[in-house]
């Protein structure tokens, strides 16, 4: 569904919100800092410290933008078009995640990201 860099955010949101069990899960591929906390305990945290609950907005806006973006490159990119947005905003990423999960994020084969990739180096 995501992909999260280094000093990056990642989280599931929606059941955060609706304190729904999550359908997704975290793999985390290299070391990484996990945070665990309440929905309670959070906002505890806004209220006594003001700049948490801008950060966390901000954060919570930018994840919406991201997911919009991705919404409508799905409706109206072409697979190859979605591959070179993917690497041109995540250059980092594309060499560190299996090409099943990249694949996938993208909508697409492995074997169709395969030939993308092979077309593209010919070009």
């Amino acid at each position: 569904m995501q992909f999260a860099v280094a000093d990056w955010w990642i989280g599931e949101q929606s059941s955060f919100l609706t304190n729904e069990p999550s359908k997704y899960f975290i793999d985390v591929l290299e070391d990484a800092e996990v945070l665990l906390i309440s929905k309670t305990d959070l906002e505890t945290l806004y209220a006594r410290v003001p700049k948490f609950e801008r950060f966390f907005r901000i954060a919570f806006q930018n994840s919406y933008v991201a997911l919009q973006r991705r919404i409508l490159a799905g409706l109206n990119q072409t697979a190859e078009e979605r591959y070179l947005d993917f690497i041109n905003r995540y250059p980092d990423i594309e060499q560190k995640v299996p090409q099943h999960q990249l694949a996938a994020y993208l909508g697409i084969k492995p074997e169709s990201l395969s030939r993308i990739r092979k077309q593209l180096s010919g070009k």
